[in-house]
């Protein structure tokens, strides 16, 4: 059964690869990409399959998230797997159009945005949402009084927090929608050699680049994505943590749900002062 499937960040990376193996298997795949002149580049050089569509969505400004959900609803009836699949590091603090601090803004509060925005769409699908986290975020600590990294920026641990955020959006995602139909799932995809560990800088830039050879392809990296998309049986598996496509036990600090539903109740009030419709 051929399935539409929502993706942002299929310009590089294990978004570009988890696109083409879901276009090759049969999928509509729509992806959600900040950058539409690299879409066609990669279009016209055939590294991004043809059948695959794209909408422009930054997941750094809200009316920009807001305005591709507009379009997908006006295209789709429904959506049966949307994968968050877009995230980044920075070196140094920067802010989001809307003055969020740019990692939480693109790794979580984006994608938070536009999943709910297009929720008629997941819940008429029964749809998987999936959550691109990480390993790092075993180094974050979520600090609801420091959420925007004002009193104190490093880019690694703020990057933990990032991916912490995607398993809590994970599991609050269950809580509140399995009962309805939705399954939910976070996952590592392996520490995968792409260009996204570039701006990184310093010890952990120095120690990216010594142990690079030890770094998996793309290919493998989307691998985990690819196989929460199509398996037939991993919805009764909702609300985990995956890496290899097994379930894995995340951090403690990720399995606490007081911190993952008051993580969601943080959101919508920064969407809502935003002016963010909901």
């Amino acid at each position: 059964m051929n399935h539409t499937i929502v993706i942002t960040g299929i310009t590089s990376g294990i978004g570009l690869e988890t696109a083409r193996k879901l276009n090759e298997i049969g999928h509509r795949v729509i992806g959600l990409i900040r950058n539409t002149d690299r879409a066609k580049e990669l279009k016209d050089e055939g590294q991004l399959p043809k059948e695959i569509e794209y909408i422009h969505c930054d997941l750094a400004e809200l009316s920009s998230v807001h305005k591709a959900a507009q379009n997908l609803k006006e295209q789709l009836d429904s959506i049966d797997v949307l994968i968050n699949n877009a995230g980044g590091i920075f070196t140094k603090r920067e802010t989001t159009k809307d003055g969020f601090e740019k990692t939480f803004g693109v790794n979580h509060l984006g994608h938070f945005a536009l999943t709910l925005s297009v929720m008629d769409l997941l819940l008429r699908g029964g749809a998987r949402i999936i959550n691109v986290s990480s390993e790092a975020h075993k180094y974050g600590n979520l600090n609801f009084e420091d959420l925007q990294a004002e009193s104190k920026y490093h880019s690694w641990k703020t990057y933990g927090d990032g991916k912490l955020c995607n398993i809590y959006f994970t599991r609050e995602l269950h809580r509140r929608y399995n009962d309805k139909g939705l399954s939910s799932f976070a996952l590592h995809p392996g520490v995968v050699k792409t260009n996204f560990f570039s701006p990184v800088r310093g010890l952990l830039g120095m120690l990216v680049n010594v142990f690079s050879f030890l770094m998996i392809s793309s290919e493998k990296g989307a691998a985990t994505s690819v196989f929460l998309a199509t398996d037939q049986q991993i919805d009764r598996e909702s609300g985990k943590y995956f890496k290899n496509k097994k379930v894995k036990t995340p951090s403690s600090k990720a399995r606490d749900d007081q911190k993952a539903k008051k993580l969601w109740e943080v959101s919508e009030q920064l969407l809502r002062n935003n002016g963010y419709p909901l």
